[in-house]
C-alpha cells in the first residue's frame, strides 16, 4: 500500500470510529452521526495518540492545523451563490467543505455575519459537514468548530437557542453557582450544534468607563471578583465539553481605542498589571483553561518594543506561559482586525504571532498568504519545525481532550435535547432575576403597583437587537410589563414629550450616553419638565446615569436582550427584589458594590 494511503487511514482513525449498519455509532452512551462515506459494518483502529498523528502529517498540513478560518455559507457543500462567490473571492473555493480540505484547516470559527448561524439545526448540519470534509481529506483530523458567545451583548447565535445574562449582569448578580451554570447550559448548546471551543469568558477587568470595547462584556472592576466568576465560568464551559477561552491577554480593561479599528495602548505600570489585570487569566489556568485568547494592544511596561501583545514573545511566552505556566493553547485575536496589521504587513504577523508563542491563528485576512508566509518561514530558518511541532501538538492536544477524536459529530435529536429547552430557558430567566441594579429610587417610585393598572411611556434609545433577540428593546420592555398588569406603549422619542401627560411613569432607556451634552440627555431634561415621574433604565453601560439629571428611579440591565429586559420588568413592578450590585464604581455617582433594595 503507498505510504500517502495508509498514513490517511492512520490519521482517519481519530476522526472515524466503529460504523454500524445504521449509520450511527454510539459513543460513550450518546449517538453521533457517522460520515457520508463510512460503510455499514466498517471498523476503524483505535485512535493514534496526539503525538504518533503528529509524526504522520506533512509540514503543509501541520501549519493548516495553525489556522482557524471563517467560511461563507450555511452549508458545508451547498451554499448560497452569494456566498459561494464570497468564498471563491477570498479563498478560491466556492464551499467551505472545499476551504477545509485545500488549507487542511485546524478549525472554522462561525459568524452570523458569514451566514453560519441561521437555526440550531442548521448549524449542527454543517458542523457535520465540515468534518466529514474535515475526516475525508488531508490528514483526516476534526476541526475544532469555535465562535464568540459570551451571551449578553456578543452572542453569534439567537433564538431559538437560551441567550444567558452577559458578563457583567453575572458580575452584579455576583454569584459563582450561577455563573458556572449559565456556562454549563452555554456549552452544552454549542455542543449539541457541533461547536467544540467557545471564545469565552472575557478576563478582562474593567476599569475604564470610556472603554469602548470591553465595557459589559467584563464581569467588573474587581479583580478578585472577576477571577471568581472567571474560574466558574471556565469549569461550566468545559464541564459541558467545550473549550473556553479566557481573554484578551494580558488585559484589555483600560483601554480608549477599539482594537477592531486602532492598536490601544495599556498605560499600566508593571505593579498595576499584576494587581489588576493578572489575577483573572491566573485563576483561568489555575482552573485548567483550553485556550487563552491574546490582545491586540500595546502594553508598554510589559514589553517596550511597541509590539502588540499578539506578536509580543515577553507577554505570550515570558508571562503567559513561563509566569503563569500556562501549558493550553495560546489563539490570536482575529487577525483581520486593524490592532494587529498596523505595525506589520499581513504576510509578517502570522510568523511573528508563532514566534511569540501562540499556537492557533485566528481568522487571518488572506489565508492563503498567511500559510505560504509561514511555510516560507521555515524554509528560510526563521522557525523551526520543532516550533511547528510544539504548536500543532497542543491543538491535537486540545481537540483529544474535548472528545473530537471519537465524537466529532452531532445529531438532531441531541440538538432537540440540548438546545433552547424549557429547562434552560427557565435557569436564564432565574439567573437574570438577580441581576437588575436598583440605583436610585429617592420617591419611593418603585415598585409600581401592577394591580392600579399604572399607564406607562417606554421610550429612548432603540439599538440594533443582539442575535436571535425579538426587541426593539423599548418594545420588549413595555410588552413585557403590559404583560405583569401595567398599561404600558412604546413610543419613539419625537412624541415622548407630548405622551407623557397623564402616565404615572416615564421609562427612559438609555444607551451608553456619552458626557457633555447629547440627545439622550434633552430628552430626560424635556420629560423632566412634564413633572411626570421619569425613570432611567440603563440598558448597556451603567454608567449612563452619573451623565443624566437625577431622576424619580434609575436602573441598570448591562444588556439589552430580552431575558435582562423581563427581568428588569419584574423589577420594576416588584414581582421580584432587585438584588444586583454594581460590579463597576459610577464615577460621581455610585461606588462599587452599590445597589438598592425595596423596603
Amino acid at each position: 500500500m503507498p505510504y500517502h494511503a495508509s498514513r490517511r487511514t492512520l490519521l482517519a482513525a481519530a476522526a472515524v470510529a466503529a460504523v454500524t449498519a445504521g449509520g450511527a455509532v454510539s459513543v460513550a452512551g450518546r449517538s453521533r452521526a457517522a460520515p457520508d462515506d463510512a460503510r455499514p459494518g466498517d471498523r476503524a483502529p483505535e485512535p493514534a495518540s496526539p503525538a504518533r498523528l503528529l509524526g504522520l502529517m506533512s509540514l503543509e498540513e501541520k501549519v493548516g492545523q495553525l489556522f482557524v478560518s471563517r467560511a461563507y455559507g450555511h452549508s458545508a457543500t451547498d451554499p448560497d451563490p452569494e456566498d459561494a462567490e464570497k468564498n471563491l473571492a477570498q479563498f478560491g473555493v466556492r464551499t467551505a467543505a472545499e476551504l477545509v480540505s485545500r488549507y487542511h484547516l485546524g478549525g472554522v470559527i462561525y459568524f452570523a455575519w458569514a451566514h453560519n448561524t441561521r437555526t440550531p439545526h442548521q448549524i449542527a448540519e454543517l458542523s457535520n459537514g465540515l468534518q466529514r470534509a474535515a475526516a475525508s481529506s488531508g490528514p483526516g483530523i476534526p476541526l475544532l468548530l469555535s465562535t464568540d458567545q459570551e451571551h449578553g451583548i456578543i452572542a453569534r447565535i439567537g433564538k431559538p437557542a437560551t441567550l444567558l445574562p452577559g458578563a457583567m449582569a453575572l458580575g452584579a448578580r455576583g454569584s459563582t453557582a450561577d455563573a458556572r451554570r449559565a456556562g454549563r447550559i452555554a456549552g452544552a448548546e454549542l455542543a449539541s450544534m457541533g461547536i467544540r471551543q467557545d471564545y469565552a469568558p472575557v478576563a478582562d477587568v474593567n476599569v475604564n468607563p470610556a472603554n469602548p470595547v470591553i465595557g459589559v462584556r467584563s464581569f467588573g472592576a474587581d479583580p478578585g471578583a472577576v477571577a471568581g466568576l472567571v474560574t466558574a465560568q471556565v469549569r461550566g464551559y468545559q464541564g459541558a465539553g467545550v473549550a473556553a477561552t479566557a481573554k484578551h491577554f494580558p488585559g484589555h480593561g483600560d483601554t480608549e481605542t477599539d482594537s477592531h479599528v486602532g492598536l490601544p495602548v495599556m498605560r499600566h505600570t508593571r505593579e498595576q498589571w499584576e494587581e489588576l489585570d493578572e489575577p483573572p487569566f491566573r485563576a483561568a489556568v489555575e482552573a485548567g483553561v483550553d485556550a487563552v485568547m491574546t490582545a491586540h494592544i500595546v502594553f508598554p511596561a510589559l514589553d517596550p518594543s511597541g509590539d502588540p501583545a499578539t506578536l509580543s514573545r515577553p507577554i505570550v511566552t515570558g508571562i503567559l506561559r513561563e509566569r503563569l505556566g500556562f501549558g493550553g493553547v495560546v489563539v490570536t485575536d482575529a487577525l483581520d482586525m486593524a490592532g494587529v496589521r498596523q505595525k506589520y504587513g499581513d504576510d509578517r504577523v502570522p510568523v511573528l504571532a508563532l514566534k511569540a508563542g501562540c499556537d492557533q491563528l485566528l481568522n487571518a485576512p488572506d489565508l492563503a498568504l498567511a500559510q505560504r508566509a509561514v511555510l516560507a518561514a521555515v524554509a528560510a530558518g526563521e522557525l523551526s519545525q520543532d516550533r511547528i511541532d510544539e504548536s500543532v501538538l497542543r491543538i491535537l492536544e486540545l481537540k483529544a481532550r474535548r472528545g473530537l477524536f471519537t465524537e466529532p459529530y452531532t445529531t438532531a435529536e441531541r440538538v432537540d435535547a440540548e438546545t433552547g429547552t424549557a429547562a434552560h430557558l427557565a435557569a436564564a430567566d432565574a439567573i437574570a432575576a438577580g441581576t437588575t441594579t436598583l440605583l436610585a429610587n429617592p420617591v419611593k417610585l418603585l415598585p409600581l403597583d401592577p394591580a392600579a393598572e399604572p399607564r406607562l411611556v417606554v421610550t429612548g434609545t432603540d439599538p440594533a437587537s443582539p442575535s436571535g433577540t425579538t426587541g426593539p428593546p423599548t418594545s420588549v420592555l413595555a410588552r413585557e410589563l403590559t404583560a405583569l398588569g401595567c398599561r404600558a406603549s412604546a413610543v419613539p422619542p419625537a412624541r415622548a414629550v407630548a405622551a407623557a401627560p397623564g402616565n404615572a411613569a416615564v421609562l427612559v432607556c438609555t444607551y451608553n450616553v456619552p458626557e457633555g451634552e447629547s440627545p439622550q440627555r434633552t430628552l430626560v431634561e424635556e420629560l423632566l419638565a412634564t413633572g411626570v415621574p421619569v425613570v432611567v433604565v440603563a440598558i448597556r453601560n451603567p454608567y449612563d446615569p452619573a451623565r443624566l439629571p437625577r431622576c424619580a428611579a434609575e436602573l441598570a440591565t448591562y444588556a439589552w436582550t430580552d431575558v435582562e429586559l423581563r427581568a428588569a420588568a419584574r423589577v420594576l413592578t416588584g414581582a421580584v427584589r432587585p438584588l444586583g450590585r454594581l460590579p463597576v464604581p459610577v464615577p460621581g455617582r455610585y461606588p462599587l458594590g452599590h445597589g438598592l433594595a425595596y423596603d
